[in-house]
């Protein structure tokens, strides 16, 4: 079996336990930082909202429970999020 360990920003993340993994963004929104999905803070607004970060998310817990054992990488770049993605992804070829 393929060795499923993602390490990172000095996490080890064991993939097999994934429940979900998606891309967001944290946006600075009046001085409050919330997380968007990377498509809403890619859409042009009218009023710009401050990027913040990037971030990849690996929940754990079984969907539709609330995400307490969530995984957060963080990442200055959308591109470095992407290369982040493409390693990811390898897991799963």
């Amino acid at each position: 079996m393929k060795n499923m360990i993602f390490e990172s920003q000095g996490k080890q993340i064991d993939l097999t336990q994934i429940t979900r993994l998606y891309p967001a963004a944290t946006v600075d929104v009046q001085g409050e930082l919330a997380q968007v999905s990377l498509e809403w803070a890619n859409m042009e607004k009218k009023q710009v909202v401050p990027i913040h970060s990037y971030v990849l998310i690996f929940d754990i817990d079984p969907l539709g429970e609330v995400p307490n054992n969530r995984i957060e990488l963080i990442y200055e770049s959308e591109a470095e999020l992407i290369e982040a993605m493409k390693e990811v992804a390898q897991y799963f070829e």
